[in-house]
């Protein structure tokens, strides 16, 4: 793809140079500019230029670019694949290789120890591919990020988040809704004397995010609800 094809993204400084240096991609490049509108029209944060906020929000946002859509982890730019853990809820780090055992994509953040039968959504009996299509498909406009406020800067940045979309598509069986869905959390991002990233610690309540998800009413089976189309794959949040 030629420099000229290739938009550049403000919030993610680095993808084009990805892009054009034929990196291997899940679903092919990834489309932000539906989740950039969405983020500029609701963030309640507009932090200045270089400020250290506005670098955590970048370098978050560059990661889970790299998280959800590159296959090759020696390609990620943010993060030290050999060094790299990652932790949701207190729960024992997971490595790189680990976490692609687990599934990938969003299961390793959605990680419960709820009995099979209480779980109203099940993320060990999903795959990569078909956590993405469930999520890209009930927001098709993305799950816009914004960081509220950073504690502590590097090497280890402690910040607030907040995660927000509207249900314009069905999950899981359950019937879009058309309400906006957020959640909100904690977060530990340790680097290294490289800047790059070694340690991420996540904390927040899935059952936020999965409330407003199967609020909808339930027409039938997640496989009849998920949209297939491959263009779907590439937007996201």
């Amino acid at each position: 793809m030629t420099a000229s094809r290739v938009a550049e993204d403000k919030y993610r400084p680095l993808l084009r140079q990805d892009i054009e240096e034929n990196t291997k991609w899940r679903y092919g490049p990834p489309s932000y500019e539906a989740v950039n509108k969405l983020f500029e029209e609701g963030r309640t944060k507009v932090w200045a230029p270089g400020s250290l906020e506005e670098q955590v929000q970048t370098m978050v946002k560059q990661w889970e670019m790299e998280m959800f859509h590159k296959l090759d982890f020696q390609e990620n730019r943010s993060v030290d694949p050999e060094k790299y853990i990652f932790s949701l809820n207190g729960r024992k780090g997971i490595s790189l290789e680990e976490k692609r055992k687990l599934g990938g994509g969003y299961i390793p953040l959605l990680q419960t120890s709820l009995p099979e039968k209480l779980r109203p959504y099940n993320p060990y009996a999903e795959t990569a591919d078909s956590s993405h299509k469930a999520f890209t498909t009930a927001f098709p406009r993305g799950f816009a990020l914004e960081i509220l406020h950073v504690y502590s800067g590097p090497p280890q940045i402690v910040y607030k988040f907040r995660h927000w979309g509207y249900m314009e598509g069905p999950f899981n069986g359950h019937a879009p809704t058309g309400d906006i869905i957020e959640i909100y959390g904690m977060a530990i991002f340790t680097l290294d004397e490289n800047s790059k990233i070694v340690k991420v610690e996540f904390f927040y309540d899935p059952a936020e995010l999965l409330g407003g998800l199967l609020k909808g009413e339930f027409e039938g089976s997640a496989e009849d609800a998920v949209a297939t189309s491959c263009p779907v794959l590439r937007n996201t949040g």
